[in-house]
């Protein structure tokens, strides 16, 4: 059996992060990470593709929508003979899209029987104080994320005080009194990802293509952006924004661009042609606010 384990947590919270960290931890281990994401951009795999070779990205959509979980179900049953030519796969990592509902995982293993393939062992979810309470009063699925967990991550709490820390936390045990809960700043913990398999009795069901609650849209960017106008930008555009990801060209190189409701960075980024192109989750009833920043990122509005 192969040991599969899930990793959520909504849009910004340091799901990718964390599995460059694991990946890092069990280098030389025969695992296979399998990155979801809900935009058509695959950003997060590149990133991943420096750590491990072991590296499957299924962007578009939730894993766990009826759009998407075929192409899932069919993407773990060739998993063994794609990467255990050599050697057998010991564990296969998820890193669900951030919109994604988990509790369909166990009856989608049981109705296919990949649970005679699979052993589902971790269930991870991690959270941003900053956005939690915000996010569990307008999106369902930041609950189910929470209840469906073994180990919460609360990340990022050196941007926090106690009070605020405490508060997520009780909140976050209110929906799973027995989850354990671990502190952390950028997802810097040691956790046992190949843990003994268990069975949790989820109950979930798969999520329509079309979640009204976001919108997705691209840009291409073709020249180096100006920092400052950006954030500026995003300020102004907070309520509608939730995600920008994806590879922009720099003065000496390519920059990884990263905005969540933490903040906007830009870092070096070591990957081979990559697209120019930036994924963007914005609220779905702002969609046409979303759609003009998009086009003031496609026009050269914010280049530097």
């Amino acid at each position: 059996m192969i040991t599969l384990s899930l990793v959520t947590g909504f849009l910004g919270s340091g799901k990718t992060t964390f599995m460059r960290r694991v990946a890092a931890q069990h280098r030389g281990r025969r695992l296979v990470f399998l990155v979801n994401e809900c935009s058509p951009l695959d950003v997060d795999g590149p990133l991943l593709e420096n750590a491990t070779d072991g590296v499957v990205s299924l962007p578009g959509g939730s894993i766990f929508c009826t759009c998407l979980v075929t192409e899932f179900i069919n993407t773990l049953r060739g998993i063994p003979e794609r990467f255990g030519a050599d050697m057998p796969v010991e564990g296969v990592i998820i890193e669900a899209s951030g919109i994604a509902n988990p509790k369909v995982i166990e009856r989608m293993l049981r109705e296919t029987q990949l649970d005679e393939m699979y052993a589902l062992s971790t269930i991870i979810s991690i959270v941003d104080p900053g956005t939690f309470r915000a996010l569990l009063e307008s999106l369902p699925n930041i609950a189910a994320q929470i209840e469906a967990a073994d180990t919460v991550i609360l990340n990022k709490t050196d941007a926090f005080d106690e009070k605020t820390l405490e508060s997520v936390e009780e909140k976050i045990l209110h929906l799973n009194p027995g989850v354990r809960l671990v502190r952390a700043t950028y997802c810097d913990v040691e956790l046992d990802i190949l843990a003994v398999p268990q069975y949790r009795e989820l109950d979930g069901e798969y999520a329509p293509c079309a979640d009204p609650d976001y919108a997705q849209l691209t840009a291409k960017v073709t020249a180096p952006l100006d920092a400052a106008k950006m954030s500026a930008a995003l300020a102004e555009m907070k309520p509608v924004i939730y995600r920008i990801k994806g590879f922009v060209p720099g003065a000496s190189g390519n920059l990884y661009l990263d905005y969540s409701a933490s903040g906007l960075t830009f870092e070096p980024a070591d990957v081979t042609q990559p697209s120019h192109e930036l994924a963007i989750i914005a609220s779905g009833s702002h969609y046409d606010q979303a759609q003009r920043f998009a086009e003031s990122l496609r026009s050269g509005l914010y280049n530097a």
